[in-house]
């Protein structure tokens, strides 16, 4: 016997989107959890893949990712430098951030197309929670970060336009890159694309600006 399957409730496309620029480092991100004063012994065994700081009187986990695995601090166990700026701000990171999985962009010097950049910045993806203010009424994300020892090393990346989905508004924000150059770094003139965040769907789709996203027959023209 057959059981019964529902068809998924469609989707409206015509809802709000964030279209923010495709920064071409590399994927990262950072987990922060806090460790209740009743289970010490969640921290007992140290496996060298990840830090722990006290923060006001709390203590921390905090580790580091790249698109594929736990990274830590060393030459052949990191990427790009990103574990050892994790473990070395932790504390920092965890009054800034708080919290959660933290998922971002690690770019600038060295890494891919460099954007001219002489140091690395670690920008997130999730804008809306980067500048939301919190509800107990302190301070956002963006603020704490400003205010903070990582001020200029810890960001969101740009949004170019946020609003109801639009083909057209998509297409102003690549030609804005195209025309201005790069958000992110000012004066750098081969940004890589933009990312659109369906917030309905919950999906993000890239469109990127060499030609990737054209069919054979578009790119050819």
């Amino acid at each position: 016997m057959h059981e019964f399957q529902a068809w998924p409730k469609t989707k409206r496309l015509f809802r709000d989107i964030v279209v923010t620029e495709k920064i071409d480092g590399t994927n990262a991100a950072i987990h922060i959890t806090a460790v209740p004063h009743d289970e010490p012994g969640e921290i007992t065994v140290w496996d060298g893949s990840w830090t722990s700081p006290v923060v006001d009187g709390v203590r921390y986990v905090v580790s580091a990712q790249s698109r594929t695995r736990i990274i830590t601090p060393g030459k052949t166990t990191d990427n790009h430098g990103f574990a050892a700026w994790v473990y070395d701000n932790a504390a920092d990171l965890v009054r800034i951030l708080g919290e959660g999985v933290h998922f971002g962009e690690w770019w600038g010097q060295g890494i891919q197309r460099r954007y001219d950049m002489s140091t690395k910045v670690f920008s997130l993806f999730n804008t809306d929670r980067w500048f939301k203010t919190g509800e107990d009424g302190l301070d956002s994300m963006a603020t704490r970060a400003e205010l903070s020892a990582l001020a200029g090393q810890i960001r969101a990346v740009p949004v170019i336009y946020q609003g109801v989905f639009s083909e057209a508004r998509i297409h102003h924000a690549l030609l804005s890159l195209k025309t201005h150059g790069s958000h992110a770094a000012p004066g750098f003139m081969n940004p890589e694309g933009v990312c659109v965040y369906h917030t309905q769907t919950r999906n993000v789709f890239k469109v990127t600006l060499d030609n990737n996203d054209a069919g054979k027959w578009e790119a050819a023209a």
